[in-house]
């Protein structure tokens, strides 16, 4: 499987489900893209024959705003079929604005409201240590999402509790919908911040699958405390009048931009 060929199709599956519901999030989806992609391709135990196996891992989207990734890539690793992607956000459509786990097969927590996600990602770990499951956790946060003070409630129980089978992503991309993190609400050294919350630390390149690769093994190799993964990116990514732009938070392309955008991920596919 090559990684870099099937991002480039969850990122078209992106922009072509945002245009035709006329509204969604790309910035933040495309940005996470790579993550999400080796999660479910290589690092994750799930099958999507059977997406409630107890002994799976369990993925939260805790911006689940980004509900475009976790859909483009459920889809593309067979757990729905992609026909369904064009109806995002359509009235009786099951993929709705944010997740929703009693619709969609291979979502385990429904998600939207900014910190709840990584709240419940620490429970599903906590939970999956008392049962002595070797199942594990990951979740994903937008770096603005870390504004919130529930979130530091939520790993401060996850060093508390010795949580190494929780694995936290961090999509850095500096934006958020109102312009840059540090502007809106500056959450300063996230590297000193987590550390000091008793978490085990790694930055990468979160469009390096080397890097990424690396990181989670790093992450599987760490016991007694939770492994925080701050993945820098680019907000847009792969879509070169969308990269760095905040206005791209929750804007839906026209034709014309659409065509722009699916023209130039075909290129990068070759």
């Amino acid at each position: 499987m090559n990684l870099n060929s099937t991002a480039t199709e969850i990122r078209k599956s992106i922009v072509n489900m945002i245009y035709h519901a006329k509204s969604g999030h790309p910035g933040g989806s495309l940005s996470a893209v790579d993550v999400v992609n080796y999660l479910y391709a290589k690092e994750m135990n799930v099958d999507p024959k059977s997406p409630k196996d107890p002994n799976r891992d369990r993925f939260v989207l805790s911006k689940g705003h980004a509900a475009p990734v976790l859909y483009a890539t459920l889809a593309e690793y067979g757990f729905f079929d992609k026909a369904l992607l064009p109806t995002l956000r359509k009235l009786d459509s099951p993929l709705q604005g944010h997740p929703d786990s009693n619709k969609v097969p291979g979502i385990d927590v429904s998600t939207g409201s900014l910190g709840q996600g990584i709240s419940n990602a620490v429970g599903l770990a906590l939970g999956t240590k008392m049962d002595d499951s070797s199942a594990r956790i990951y979740a994903l946060l937008g770096d603005g999402e870390l504004q919130e003070g529930l979130v530091w409630e939520a790993f401060m129980s996850a060093a508390h509790y010795k949580l190494d089978n929780l694995v936290a992503v961090i999509d850095s991309n500096g934006l958020q919908i109102d312009g840059n993190i540090e502007d809106v609400m500056d959450v300063g050294c996230l590297v000193d911040k987590f550390k000091s919350f008793g978490s085990h630390v790694i930055e990468i390149n979160g469009h390096n699958y080397e890097e990424i690769v690396a990181a989670f093994d790093e992450a599987k190799a760490t016991k007694e405390k939770p492994t925080v993964i701050i993945a820098n990116t680019i907000k847009g990514k792969g879509v070169a009048f969308m990269e760095g732009q905040a206005g791209w938070h929750g804007n839906a392309p026209s034709e014309e931009q659409l065509n722009i955008a699916l023209e130039e991920l075909a290129k990068e596919a070759k």
